[in-house]
């Protein structure tokens, strides 16, 4: 294998780690949200986006013989639940995990960014339409949450001025 290959292998297991973390923070954040039926409605259709993301990358990964990396996968589980419980306790926990998906969207368009090039410099057509997919997907998905974010906001502080559950 070059020197390129091996870097593309590395780049697509980080990747589909990510996607594996990007479930249990999606997941997570669906089983909490309460009051903001729009914000939950959308996580919910970007977590079977990312399921199937996960899935096309795992198949990628299927086609060499050293696979996905499962190691990986449990420390993006767990690195998902890590930040999963620093929200948990946040008084604004709706507004400081809308600002941490945004964040996260961004270093997901990074990564197939990336994934892109090299798929390219390979000639892996194949790979190149899985990653240009979940690409467009990750960018609707931070457009989206960029848009959202200043009305969720606002709800959140109306919300918690009324009383109401704000933080959820």
């Amino acid at each position: 294998m070059t020197h390129s290959a091996d870097h593309f292998l590395a780049w697509l297991r980080d990747a589909h780690a990510m996607e594996v973390q990007a479930i249990s923070q999606l997941r997570s954040q669906i089983g909490r949200i309460e009051s903001y039926p729009d914000l939950k409605a959308r996580l919910h259709q970007h977590l079977g986006e990312t399921e199937e993301q996960e899935r096309a990358l795992k198949a990628l990964l299927d086609r060499t013989p050293q696979g996905h990396s499962a190691l990986k996968d449990i420390t993006s589980r767990l690195s998902a639940a890590a930040q999963g419980v620093g929200t948990l306790f946040s008084a604004a926990e709706v507004v400081k995990a809308s600002m941490a998906a945004y964040a996260f969207e961004h270093t997901e368009i990074a990564t197939y960014k990336v994934l892109i090039a090299a798929a390219d410099e390979l000639g892996d057509q194949e790979a190149r339409q899985v990653f240009e997919q979940i690409l467009a997907q990750e960018i609707a998905m931070a457009n989206w949450l960029e848009e959202q974010i200043d009305t969720v906001t606002r709800l959140y502080l109306m919300r918690d001025e009324r009383d109401l559950q704000a933080r959820r």
